[in-house]
């Protein structure tokens, strides 16, 4: 399907894609949100925390939004598109990953890119409250990730209630995504998830004594080496180039049946070069991508504190 031409244009500091990033995950102004938490049980018995949002009359749409990696349902990437929707007339369902909600999860795997599994779950559990007639997902980074490879890995089928989907700032090479952030220009990004993944494992090794241990988490100096400790391990990969070739949703976009749209920044740090699909949307009619020249990494700063992809979430999802 069509390759969309951008019309995003940011005030010339925020073409700078750092500034824009930067701005973005810690600078931007407050957003107000009253939001209901659910926990709800999985089929393992680990649960996750559901954050809902509601608009202001009853209604039967419902979006669904998840965050990337070490984020939550507070982050204001996720509140602002929950604001928008609330808004606009749809409920939200922000979705914290196991591990991601304040409160360690009982188990000793928890999250990564190609869980899709928690999100049938929450997709299933949406549907049996029986108000939803149209469902779309939006994902951020690696929770982009997770969209697009549920939507396409065939594993399951996809609910007649999925309306659409978009994935922005979406790392679609996994491994590509990790030589990006290995590089000095990511270096205060990469050490800030490290340190906070780092402090996950060791309250898992607080946990799990057995199956983790302080020189295991020693080693550890990069992402790659997180990967390569934890995330594979724990969640039946061979090594971290393992969990990188099954769970990149590249592989799985030609198979995407329902409308979904990719908005990646040309200037994205954290995006390699085979994180934009070109070719794949151009043969596939359900996938668009959009690729602003601007925007950085969940970067795309708006007026009035309304990001751009906000706005483009409600064009192409509910308009």
């Amino acid at each position: 399907m069509p390759l969309i031409q951008s019309h995003y244009k940011p005030s010339f500091l925020f073409k700078n894609g750092s500034v824009s990033t930067v701005y973005a995950g810690l600078w931007r102004p407050k957003i107000i949100l009253h939001q209901q938490r659910e926990r709800i049980t999985l089929n393992d018995d680990d649960f996750l925390d559901l954050d809902w949002s509601f608009a202001s009359k009853p209604s039967n749409k419902l979006i669904i939004l998840l965050h990337g990696l070490e984020g939550n349902a507070q982050r204001l990437y996720v509140v602002g598109v929950a604001k928008y929707f609330n808004d606009n007339g749809v409920d939200a369902l922000c979705v914290n990953f196991r591990g991601c909600s304040g409160e360690d999860n009982t188990k000793y795997y928890s999250y990564h890119s190609g869980a899709t599994s928690d999100l049938h779950e929450v997709v299933q559990h949406a549907i049996t409250l029986n108000r939803y007639e149209d469902i779309y997902i939006n994902g951020f980074s690696l929770g982009g990730n997770v969209t697009l490879k549920y939507l396409g890995e065939q594993k399951f089928e996809i609910p007649k209630q999925i309306k659409g989907a978009m994935a922005v700032s979406v790392p679609c090479s996994l491994y590509g995504s990790c030589v990006e952030l290995h590089k000095f220009k990511n270096y205060p990004y990469a050490l800030m998830f490290l340190t906070t993944l780092k402090n996950k494992l060791r309250q898992k090794h607080q946990k799990f004594p057995e199956q983790l241990q302080p020189e295991d988490i020693k080693s550890i100096n990069t992402l790659k080496d997180f990967d390569d400790v934890y995330t594979s391990k724990a969640h039946g990969f061979k090594d971290a180039m393992d969990y990188y070739t099954k769970c990149s949703s590249l592989q799985f976009l030609e198979n995407i049946n329902v409308k979904t749209l990719v908005l990646n920044a040309l200037n994205d740090t954290f995006l390699s070069s085979d994180c934009y699909p070109y070719a794949i949307a151009k043969t596939n009619k359900h996938l668009y991508l959009e690729t602003p020249k601007n925007g950085g990494h969940v970067g795309f700063v708006g007026k009035r504190n309304v990001f751009y992809n906000e706005i483009r979430a409600l064009e192409f999802l509910v308009k």
